[in-house]
């Protein structure tokens, strides 16, 4: 399915609600960078320390919310 999305739209979007180091992202590069190079766009936690709190207020900060997602596709 990877394959086949990469080679449809050009571009794939993964969205993680945890670290994007070697999560679903990294696994979705390796699958690509092997068979078929395309534009991956990562969103998640970058490399930090984790915090508590509400779910809702973390999703914003870390930008993992509908209104941060839709922003960066449209400069992507």
């Amino acid at each position: 399915m990877i394959l086949k999305c990469s080679k449809e739209t050009k571009k794939i979007i993964t969205i993680e609600d945890h670290g994007v180091t070697g999560g679903l992202g990294t696994a979705v590069c390796e699958v690509l960078s092997e068979n078929y190079p395309a534009k991956v766009i990562r969103m998640g936690i970058k490399d930090t320390f984790g915090e508590s709190g509400k779910a809702e207020e973390l999703i914003k900060k870390y930008k993992i919310d509908c209104d941060s997602i839709v922003g960066n596709l449209q400069y992507n």
